[in-house]
């Protein structure tokens, strides 16, 4: 990312730039060798054409390198195949070498639309592809843009295909800190959420070009991801920690009702 900042944005991408990529290979590397390996390889996937993705969704490159690299990302969730960065605002996917090919099949597909639709859009946002290479061991991974706030923790998550068939999160799912419930359990719980009417239109229009563009794609199985944060609540948890926080149990200076 520094060395693409040194190089002028070009007027227009061409057919290798999504073909192309860029390699560093560290050796005896001493720097902080508690936390990084003596030897180690990274591979950067279409860099010129991840940094215009990153300029259409609004993602400084400088903003993102931070994210990345000033402390390290942990592990979200417990399937292990997803990253967080520290501050919340990056997702990273870990993938298999087929994937990153199915990657580099859609991508100037993805890239079209991204800048037919200038950027508005629901589906997940490509902002990132690489490889790292250490003991002769490869992992991939994929960063995204979080869609949930980095800011407000969500309370409730729901995957929604828009059926019943089979759309219930097992007891298992259900017994996690943050599950991820389905179409039968929003239902079940009652859930209902109220968007204003121009807010409403504007979603139904980005989730109708979205679905005709994976449709064009031939891919199914797509869902739409839904986290719910509970202002009440959130005030509270708030409050909650200001007290901890706070000398001889938050007894003086406590937030005003």
């Amino acid at each position: 990312i520094n060395e693409l900042s040194q190089v002028p944005l070009p007027v227009m991408l061409l057919p290798d730039d999504f073909k192309a990529s860029s390699k560093i290979k560290v050796n005896n590397h001493l720097f902080n060798r508690e936390n990084l390996p003596s030897h180690f390889k990274f591979k950067e996937y279409c860099p010129q054409v991840f940094r215009n993705l990153r300029e259409r969704f609004g993602v400084d490159d400088q903003d993102y390198q931070v994210s990345l690299t000033r402390s390290p990302p942990r592990w979200a969730g417990s399937g292990r195949r997803l990253l967080l960065s520290a501050d919340r605002t990056l997702v990273l996917k870990e993938l298999s070498s087929e994937d990153v090919a199915d990657v580099h099949g859609l991508l100037s597909h993805y890239h079209q639309y991204v800048v037919q639709c200038h950027g508005q859009t629901l589906l997940p946002r490509f902002l990132g592809m690489y490889r790292v290479s250490v003991d002769s061991e490869d992992t991939y991974l994929l960063v995204m843009r979080n869609l949930f706030s980095h800011r407000l923790p969500v309370h409730r998550k729901y995957d929604l295909k828009g059926s019943l068939v089979d759309r219930e999160a097992s007891d298992k799912e259900k017994g996690k800190e943050l599950p991820t419930l389905k179409d039968v359990d929003f239902l079940n719980k009652n859930e209902k959420v109220f968007v204003e009417e121009e807010q409403q239109r504007e979603f139904m229009d980005k989730l109708k070009r979205d679905v005709e563009f994976l449709v064009q794609q031939k891919l199914m199985d797509y869902s739409l991801l839904l986290g719910i944060h509970e202002v009440d609540r959130g005030e509270q948890e708030e409050e909650e920690e200001l007290e901890e926080e706070e000398p001889g149990g938050g007894d003086e200076g406590g937030l005003g009702g």
